[in-house]
């Protein structure tokens, strides 16, 4: 394998560690604060609360994409789909495992934000470097 190889893997395990590392470090200051309970997400009544909880997921997931496209040495907008990618599967594996101990609207909507949010983490770095052109909302 050759440096850049090496420096994909670990633009994309850079991604991931800032997402898992700000997710889960959010969760716990929430649940030590006892705004979120222990081990598991409210079932029913708190849609808001899982609500805010998707958005900070989102931001995370969208600063950990962000830097893997920045930390890509080619082919950002990859970099930060492939992130998305990983975020999908292991999403749809943990809405499985957590089943019992979390909606299940909120484990679909997590796997079906990850690659929207990848693909916005790539556009934004894409926007704000000299690998592309000015973001446009239309």
């Amino acid at each position: 394998m050759g440096r850049n190889t090496f420096r994909s893997i670990g633009a994309v395990i850079a991604g991931f560690a800032v997402i898992t590392v700000l997710s889960t470090a959010a969760d716990t200051v929430l649940e030590n604060a006892g705004v979120l309970p222990e081990d598991t997400l409210p079932l029913v009544g708190d849609d808001l609360l899982l609500g805010g909880v998707l958005g900070y997921r989102a931001a995370f997931s969208l600063a950990g994409c962000y830097l893997a496209a920045r930390l890509a040495p080619s082919r950002p907008m990859w970099h930060a789909l492939a992130l998305g990618v990983a975020g999908v599967v292991l999403s749809a594996l943990g809405s499985v495992a957590m089943s019992d101990s979390q909606p299940v609207w909120f484990g679909v909507v997590l796997t079906l934000m990850a690659l929207p949010v990848a693909w916005l983490g790539g556009k934004l770095y894409l926007a704000t470097s000299h690998h592309g052109t000015k973001m446009t909302v239309t």
